[in-house]
């Protein structure tokens, strides 16, 4: 049977990717040794960072004064590493889930957090608009998508500080006007590569202007200076980052990934508004083109359970919504195919026939 990957994070990859990196795992181009055996001081391994890196700025357009680094420890490292390196005294947050939470607790540690608006009110359900940032504010730091709600920024907002991205789940699903921001961060486990490496992109100016003391390995110009190898990088990820960002570079780059996001989502949205037992949990101005949330309606609760066990009998994979929320998830990231949501629609279509 074929399985259809809905899966948050790790998740789907594309298929070339997964093969090359097979393939490097037993011989690395040819050399006679193995991706997990070789110096990331070697040539060999500079030649993949290296490509990674110009992949990277190639597809999302960025300019000059970036650097890209990759770095361990996740998105939730950055979430402490962010304030670490930039909070003089105040920073601004806006809170739209578990993940911006989570950065708004780690900030608390290093100054004055100004929570300019929240979503909490609703469960998340919705993004906010009509906030103020203060102008005060060391930076302004956004969470573009929430995975667990259903929720995305799909706008590169203006603002009048330095803006702070977590783009762990979207990254690439749309082009960017990187030059809004003052730096973009995330994990690659949801749209780029396999659990292991993050990814920043920081503008080199915004550094080195706090005064208090830096540990060498939280310190962003630590890994410019040493080019993401001050220590012994995650050497395999990196690699399928780079086989990732070739793929989407093949299929027509960025531009061509969003139209392919944009009418995968809306076949399921579609299906969800006109279904008799299915409702979307995301305000519909804010909803995920990356992860797609929905619920039984209320007279069809009972039946989730059986709903799950049914699309399982059909391939489905990872629907299962966060244990914070219940319900269902689709994550519908860039290399899900549109076969595997027209396949979770039918599934849909075929038990509400037998159920509603």
């Amino acid at each position: 049977m074929k399985k259809h990957n809905f899966n948050a994070g790790p998740s789907i990859l594309p298929q070339v990717a997964i093969e090359n990196t097979a393939k490097a795992v037993l011989d690395l181009n040819g050399i006679g040794m193995s991706i997990l055996e070789i110096s990331h001081r070697s040539k060999d391994f500079q030649a993949v960072i290296d490509e990674a890196t110009a992949l990277f700025k190639e597809l999302l357009n960025i300019p000059e004064g970036y650097q890209v680094l990759f770095l361990g420890g996740g998105a939730s490292l950055q979430f402490c590493m962010v304030p670490f390196n930039l909070m003089s005294k105040k920073a601004a947050y806006l809170e739209t889930g578990v993940w911006a939470k989570k950065a708004i607790k780690e900030a608390k540690l290093f100054g004055e957090v100004n929570v300019v608006a929240s979503s909490a009110d609703k469960n998340f359900t919705y993004i906010p608009k009509g906030y103020t940032v203060p102008a005060d504010a060391d930076y302004f730091h956004i969470t573009t998508n929430n995975t667990i709600y259903g929720t995305e920024i799909r706008t590169d907002l203006d603002c009048n500080v330095p803006l702070i991205a977590d783009m762990s789940s979207d990254i690439l699903s749309r082009p960017v006007n990187v030059s809004k921001y003052a730096m973009i961060y995330g994990g690659a486990q949801k749209n780029l590569g396999p659990a292991g490496v993050t990814f920043v992109i920081v503008r080199e100016d915004i550094l080195g202007k706090v005064e208090r003391a830096i540990p060498t390995m939280l310190d962003y110009r630590t890994h410019i200076k040493e080019g993401s190898m001050f220590n012994t990088p995650p050497c395999l990820p990196i690699f399928t980052v780079k086989e990732t960002l070739k793929w989407i570079k093949s299929i027509g780059g960025v531009a061509a990934i969003e139209k392919m996001n944009i009418e995968k989502a809306n076949i399921l949205y579609n299906a969800i508004d006109n279904s008799k037992m299915f409702v979307g949990t995301a305000e519909k101005d804010s909803r995920s083109l990356m992860n797609i949330c929905f619920v039984m309606k209320e007279q069809y609760k009972d039946r989730e359970d059986a709903f799950m066990e049914f699309a399982k009998s059909r391939g489905m994979v990872g629907i299962k919504g966060h244990r914070s929320v219940g319900g269902f998830r689709a994550s519908t990231y860039n290399a899900l195919p549109k076969e595997s949501v027209e396949a979770l629609v039918a599934c849909m279509h075929d038990f509400e026939k037998e159920n509603a």
